[in-house]
């Protein structure tokens, strides 16, 4: 082989190395699109999941306070229903009475008399959540201990 065969066999090696490298950046390049693209799909669903969900519970809602008013079957049916599917989705309400509050958890509407600092008494408007995400927030009332001997 000639010194100039060898020559254009090196060089034409070095572009197929370079081009090897080229062709595999640009497949994980791909690859990194593809997941960044299923991770945004998923995000977006979730998100108007948890939206339509949020407009379902203001419903479950309105049902409930019906039911304090009609005693009806048909009404205690379809709540039961609502409160069953949002079960199967894994949405949960908040156990929150009796516990120190947790701004994460809920709004506290209105601070009353207690025994003890920043323990929720009461739920005005229940809170829920999906996994451990807040679905959304309760709104309770919270103690404030008053110390009367100042």
């Amino acid at each position: 082989m000639t010194a100039k065969r060898k020559d254009d066999t090196h060089k034409l090696q070095l572009e197929l190395e370079d081009a090897r490298h080229k062709h595999l950046r640009a497949l994980a390049d791909y690859q990194n699109l593809e997941k960044r693209i299923s991770q945004l799909t998923n995000e977006a669903r979730s998100t108007t999941q948890r939206d339509l969900l949020v407009r379902f519970l203001d419903i479950a809602d309105h049902l409930e306070k019906a039911e304090m008013f009609i005693q009806d079957k048909g009404l205690k049916m379809i709540k039961e229903d609502f409160f069953r599917i949002f079960n199967e989705l894994g949405v949960k309400e908040m156990d929150l009475v009796g516990k120190i509050y947790d701004p994460y958890l809920a709004e506290a509407v209105e601070v009353i008399q207690g025994d003890e600092d920043s323990v929720v008494k009461e739920v005005v408007k229940k809170g829920y959540m999906i996994g451990d995400k807040v679905l959304r927030p309760a709104h309770v009332k919270v103690t404030k201990k008053i110390d009367i001997n100042n």
